[in-house]
């Protein structure tokens, strides 16, 4: 994988990883002042923290997400009616009574993707910044610029550190000249056994004892739970299992497994839409399938990059999962029918901004809202019929009209028999 020198200069990726810097920069800050600098530490603090700014954005989407399935059993219904007809005509009519569905209950189809595509560019940010260490904290740069300045000032460097690339088979290019932060995200990148080799490059025989020095302050800041974190989890077994340090092996091996275990959980405590009344339906198919699939990509994701990917990778994971357990108890208390009245509310307010009319299907829609608890609970309302058959008026089974009603019906029911 190549190095990429320097902070992030891309259009809006570039200018979130600005930002999240600060944040990380100011971590590590303060842990430096409490004499624990640690950039394993760091990332974990940062990751909390950005991970509960993104929390509103969570939430959002699990609302969302439960008003989908609120009104999951009618787009099912509309799937079966036409069911085995795949020319265009029909699909334009599935996809039109789809959207009107949609419009009926304030939803936008959209709705549950829009917090992930916002998510994304600051996701991007994220990685830009833990790549990017020395460009983003300047007291991890400080220690490397000494040695940097130094070694840009030995005569044939570029040729030198480019002929040490190769031979380390270290994936970098420096273009045409060498500059300090060019250098200094070069030293920060580097394992263990490269700080040993670049020792005893013969051009830089003078700056041996400088060489040592810097790689012993590299190796404590990046020293977490007994590895460094510029190394992969497969760069530590490698190097344990050439040492006979079984113990480093097995932490190492647990990373990818922590990895895939932490993202399994995550996907588990997600709201999951049952493909049970649908088996055919294909995004719940490729959605079950995804949620196999990504754990394992984690656990190789992490198994090849550094331990400080791993690390945000597991922590974001850890963090998620508490999220989620809290958000799923807060939102399994908010009544659908509710989230969805508001959603309806706020698409009239944006058609009136726009001087569009007042949506006939939305207001028809406020009448079907009632009966939404009903319908997805149809089967299991079915068995008890005889315990329930004298609600009606979809008012609430706790509600005083409802228990006004099972009296009429009784009285009803009575009248009649006589």
């Amino acid at each position: 994988m190549e190095i990429l020198l320097s902070v992030s200069t891309t259009p809006v990726i570039g200018w979130i990883a600005q930002l999240l810097g600060w944040i990380m920069n100011a971590i590590y800050w303060v842990l430096d002042a409490i004499h624990i600098p640690n950039v394993g530490l760091a990332i974990i603090f940062y990751t909390i923290i950005t991970y509960l700014l993104l929390t509103p954005l969570q939430i959002k989407q699990q609302k969302m997400s439960k008003m989908m399935s609120i009104i999951q059993p009618e787009i099912q219904k509309i799937q079966k009616k036409y069911q085995g007809k795949r020319d265009q005509a029909t699909q334009m009519k599935i996809q039109e009574e789809t959207m009107g569905l949609y419009q009926k209950y304030g939803i936008s189809p959209t709705g549950s993707c829009l917090p992930l595509l916002i998510q994304l560019p600051i996701l991007f940010g994220l990685y830009q910044v833990i790549y990017h260490i020395p460009g983003y904290i300047s007291k991890v740069a400080n220690i490397f610029s000494g040695l940097a300045n130094e070694i840009i000032g030995i005569s044939n460097s570029h040729e030198v550190l480019t002929a040490f690339a190769e031979a380390n088979k270290i994936s970098v290019s420096f273009g045409d000249s060498l500059t300090q932060t060019k250098v200094i995200d070069f030293l920060y990148m580097l394992k263990p056994n490269q700080w040993d080799n670049l020792a005893q490059v013969q051009q830089f025989g003078s700056l041996q004892p400088m060489i040592t020095d810097v790689a012993g302050q590299s190796e404590r800041i990046n020293s977490f739970l007994g590895i460094n974190i510029s190394q992969s989890p497969w760069d530590v077994i490698q190097s344990g299992i050439a040492a006979g340090t079984w113990l480093l092996v097995i932490a190492a091996v647990l990373v990818p497994v922590l990895a895939w275990f932490t993202q399994w959980l995550n996907y588990k405590l997600m709201p999951q839409q049952s493909t049970a009344a649908n088996p055919n339906d294909s995004m719940g198919s490729s959605m079950k399938m995804m949620n196999t699939i990504m754990p394992l990509f984690s656990a190789f994701i992490c198994v090849t990059l550094s331990m400080g990917i791993a690390i945000y990778w597991i922590a974001g994971a850890v963090i998620r999962c508490i999220q989620q357990v809290v958000i799923n108890r807060r939102i399994m208390k908010m009544d659908g029918a509710e989230l969805i009245q508001k959603s309806q509310e706020k698409q009239e307010k944006k058609r009136a901004k726009k001087g569009l009319p007042q949506s006939k299907i939305t207001n028809q829609a406020h009448v079907n809202v009632k009966n939404i608890k009903n319908y997805n609970n149809k089967n299991s309302a079915s068995a008890n019929e005889d315990s329930t058959g004298y609600y009606n008026d979809n008012a609430r089974p706790d509600s005083i009209t409802a228990k006004a009603n099972m009296v009429r019906q009784f009285d009803l029911k009575n009248s009649k028999k006589k």
